[in-house]
C-alpha cells in the first residue's frame, strides 16, 4: 500500500478487506492488529495496519485459526505450510474437474464436427455450477403446495417459530436430496447410526477430528462431546449433504461462534451443502451472511418456506431476526434444548405456541 495511502475508518477498512467490522474488532481482542485512534477515540487504519490485517484475511482464508495466525505472524513456519499443502489439495481437485470439463467439451465439439448435436442433458453438465437443487410437495402442516430450492448454498440456515414446521421441511429435505443424511436431536442419523460410532475402528476419520478440535479449541471452543459427534459428522465420508437439527444443542456460545467460523471457512473451501436449524444468534449471525450462505424461513402462519435476503427490509428479514435468540437465550437453550413453557419468548408470541412437529 502506498505511503499516502488514507486512513480508513472502521467500516472502510472492513469493506476493503472483504471482511465484517466484527472481525476487525475480533482480530484487535486477540492482539493480530492495532488500529490507530482519532483524536475522538475512533478506530482508524492506516497503511501498516491495513497490509497487516489483509495478511490476517489471506491466512484465514487459508483455514487457519486465530491462534494459527498469531503464530505464523510471530514467525512459525509449521503451520503456514500445513495450510498451504491443503490448499494445494483443494486446487488440483479443482483443476482435475476443469480438465475434465474441458474434455466433455472437446468431446461436444467433435461430434457438432460430425454432425451430431449434444444429449439430453449434456449442455447443462458442461456449464453446470456443482451446486444442488431440489424440488417437492411440501408436508403437513403445510396443503401440498411445492417448494423449489435452486442454487443450493455451501451454508443453509433453516429458521422459523415454534410450530412453524422447520423439522418437517429439514427431514424432508433429507428425504429428497440425493445422498443426504439427516442428524437429529439424539445426533443419530436417519438409519439410526449414532454419530459416534463413525469413529470407531476409522483412524483417518479420528484424525481429522482431532485436528478439527484442536483448531475450534484455538478460536476458543469447549471440548464436549457434543462437540465431537458434530465433528465426526462433519468429516465423515459419504453423505452428498448434512441436514442437522438444532446444531447449537449443547454448546456453549463461544463454541457456537467456533464452530459457524469453521464451517465458513470450509464453505469457502467447496465443502457438500449443510443445512442448519438453528434459533442462535451466533450460528446465524445475521451481519456475517455472504454468498455461501442461504436463510430459508418456515412463516409462522404456514405459508410456503422463502429464502430471505440479509439485509433490514427484505421480505422476512424480521421475522428471521425476531426468532434469533439473544447471547442469554443461547446458553440457556445449550443447557436445556428441550421445549419448555419459557422457550416462547424465543420468538414473537404465537397464538399457540407448538412444538414443531
Amino acid at each position: 500500500m502506498s505511503p499516502s495511502a488514507p486512513f480508513l475508518n472502521a467500516s472502510e477498512a472492513a469493506s476493503q478487506l472483504g471482511v465484517s467490522i466484527k472481525a476487525l474488532r475480533l482480530y484487535e481482542q486477540q492482539g493480530l492488529v492495532t488500529p490507530g485512534r482519532t483524536a475522538a477515540g475512533y478506530r482508524v487504519y492506516g497503511p501498516k495496519q491495513m497490509d497487516r490485517a489483509g495478511e490476517i484475511v489471506a491466512l484465514r482464508a487459508l483455514g487457519l485459526s486465530l491462534a494459527q495466525v498469531a503464530r505464523v505472524l510471530d514467525g512459525d513456519s509449521r503451520s503456514l505450510a500445513t495450510a498451504l499443502a491443503t490448499h494445494e489439495s483443494a486446487l488440483n481437485e479443482e483443476l482435475q474437474d476443469l480438465v475434465q470439463k474441458l474434455d466433455r467439451i472437446r468431446c461436444v465439439r467433435a461430434d457438432l464436427a460430425r454432425g451430431q448435436m449434444p444429449v439430453d442433458g449434456e449442455l447443462t453438465r458442461l456449464v453446470d455450477r456443482a451446486r444442488m437443487s431440489v424440488e417437492f410437495a411440501l408436508p403437513w402442516p403445510w396443503g401440498g403446495e411445492r417448494f423449489e430450492l435452486r442454487d443450493i448454498r455451501p451454508l443453509n440456515y433453516i429458521i422459523g417459530s415454534l410450530g412453524s414446521g422447520k423439522t418437517r421441511l429439514a427431514l424432508r429435505l433429507a428425504e429428497t436430496l440425493p445422498g443426504a443424511v439427516f442428524l437429529g436431536l439424539d445426533r443419530r442419523r436417519n438409519n439410526g447410526v449414532a454419530a459416534l460410532d463413525l469413529l470407531n475402528g476409522d483412524a483417518s476419520l479420528k484424525s481429522r477430528v482431532d485436528q478439527a478440535m484442536d483448531w475450534l479449541i484455538d478460536e476458543g471452543a469447549t471440548e464436549s462431546r457434543a462437540l465431537t459427534t458434530l465433528l465426526a459428522e462433519l468429516e465423515a465420508d459419504g453423505p452428498a449433504a448434512l441436514v442437522v437439527d438444532m446444531i447449537e444443542q449443547d454448546l456453549d456460545a463461544a463454541t457456537q461462534e467456533a464452530l459457524i467460523t469453521f464451517l465458513r471457512l470450509r464453505a469457502s473451501a467447496g465443502m457438500r451443502p449443510l443445512f442448519l436449524m438453528t434459533r442462535s444468534s451466533a450460528i446465524l449471525d445475521l451481519a456475517a451472511v455472504g454468498p455461501d450462505d442461504a436463510i430459508i424461513l418456515c412463516p409462522a402462519n404456514h405459508s410456503a418456506p422463502v429464502r430471505v435476503a440479509p439485509y433490514p427490509g427484505a421480505p422476512g428479514y424480521e421475522a428471521v431476526a425476531t426468532c434469533l435468540a439473544t447471547p442469554e437465550v443461547r446458553a440457556r437453550i445449550a443447557r436445556r434444548p428441550e421445549a419448555t413453557a419459557g422457550e416462547a419468548t424465543i420468538c414473537k408470541p404465537q397464538a399457540r405456541a407448538l412444538r414443531d412437529p
